[in-house]
């Protein structure tokens, strides 16, 4: 007689559960069904990131106008590939995926019917059974999962940026150190701006120059770009919780290893040691470690510009200090391990 209850038990527990189930997936599928498309987010920040360079026309640039159309080319194709990376990171954040949830949804119904049935039968067994399902359900729903993606998949994305970058620094004939601007030059304090000079020196374009947002300078000379490394140091700022132009070197020293180690876990270790106006930062086994490794190639914006990692670490101390920066050398050791990258603050 007990050996039938049992059995009952069993198959009431198991029946209701799978009702509970097909409902839940049917839920799930019709819920991805009625989600919009990516396809207009895409397309605007595409139409955003279209750039309308005027510079062509401009007299004063004389010794590149016959190259503009190309410069124009690629600085439209910089913009799109920029745009695409951002479309990239926003359908990652949103492909997240919720195993943890469904089985948690799943786990506490079973719970319940088998506490039910436990009171109905007086079945010891079945309350176990009940109370672990109801804790393991509870844990399930409160786990956060992440979707991990290959490196070589987001590497190539950035890639494509920086191999353009370069294209048009070659082209127009560059050979300025590029100077990361402070949010003092910019309208959107999450923006980011860095100036290529034509000549070999460094000049800081003023700030009236800057704020027309014009892609090509003529007092002096040069081109303005999107910095390699804005989004992740917006991502930084998001992950702190704070405005880097809020605070000091200090809590960047403090808190940016913390962020790296632990928070992103994108390298083992950081250090970062100020000098006045020289900044040194060491970054070990870093997870962009290959994809410097390929930037190297690019030699005119990897000693200049930097990879977006030392671009965003740029990015974060030209908010902190409020002043220019640029990238006097950025290196990699021979093991493929170690960046090491030193930074200097202009106007200091």
């Amino acid at each position: 007689m007990y050996t039938d209850n049992l059995v009952i038990q069993v198959f009431i527990v198991a029946i209701s559960g799978l009702a509970i189930a097909v409902a839940i997936v049917a839920i799930t599928i019709l819920t991805t069904k009625k989600q919009p498309t990516n396809a207009e987010d895409k397309n605007l920040l595409l139409s955003e990131a279209q750039v309308q360079v005027s510079a062509a026309d401009d007299p004063n640039l004389e010794g590149y106008t016959s190259k503009a159309n190309e410069a124009e080319a690629l600085i439209r194709k910089i913009r799109e590939l920029e745009g695409e990376k951002e479309v990239l990171r926003r359908e990652l954040w949103k492909s997240r995926g919720k195993p943890p949830e469904i089985l948690g949804l799943l786990f506490i119904p079973y719970g319940a019917i088998a506490f039910i049935l436990s009171v109905l039968f007086n079945s010891l067994i079945l309350s176990y059974i009940g109370l672990g399902l109801t804790l393991w359900g509870a844990l399930l729903l409160l786990i956060k999962q992440t979707k991990y993606v290959k490196n070589k998949l987001l590497d190539s994305t950035a890639m494509s940026s920086l191999t353009s970058i370069s294209q048009l620094i070659e082209a127009l004939n560059y050979k300025g150190k590029a100077l990361y601007l402070p949010p003092r030059y910019l309208k959107a304090f999450k923006g980011g701006t860095i100036f290529v000079p034509y000549k070999k020196e460094v000049i800081i374009p003023s700030i009236e120059e800057v704020a027309q947002e014009k892609v090509f300078l003529t007092n002096p000379n040069g081109v303005c770009l999107t910095p390699p490394g804005l989004g992740l140091v917006n991502l930084y700022e998001d992950e702190l919780g704070t405005d880097f132009a809020s605070v000091n070197l200090d809590y960047l020293q403090d808190n940016l290893p913390k962020l790296f180690i632990k928070g992103l876990q994108i390298a083992e270790d950081l250090k970062m040691n100020v000098n006045n106006n020289a900044i040194h930062v060491k970054i070990l086994n870093s997870t962009y470690k290959d994809f410097c490794k390929e930037a190297r190639k690019l030699s005119n914006v990897c000693s200049s510009i930097g990879c977006p990692l030392c671009s965003s670490i740029a990015c974060a101390l030209t908010r902190v200090t409020g002043k220019p920066i640029i990238i006097e050398r950025a290196s990699l050791s021979a093991d493929g391990k170690t960046i090491e990258a030193n930074y200097r603050i202009i106007g200091g």
